[in-house]
């Protein structure tokens, strides 16, 4: 099971960088002038909110634990 959610993480990660990329990418293309870079972002957003709840989610159920210093 950790397996999976650590892939599952390792995606989101992966997706929220390519939509702020894509916000970059729309940025100097269109040069503020589109609304491609708020759809970008709020994707971000919305993928960043899922990240930190599947991340609580994981650790009230047992999946993932804190390493010791």
């Amino acid at each position: 099971m950790t397996l999976i959610i650590k892939v599952i993480l390792g995606l989101l990660f992966i997706f929220i960088f390519f939509s702020l990329g894509s916000a970059l990418f729309f940025l100097v293309k269109d040069k503020g002038q589109s609304d491609r870079i708020v759809k970008a972002l709020t994707w971000r957003i919305g993928l960043s909110i899922l990240l930190f709840v599947i991340l609580f989610i994981a650790f009230a159920m047992g999946w993932i634990a804190p390493h010791s210093p």
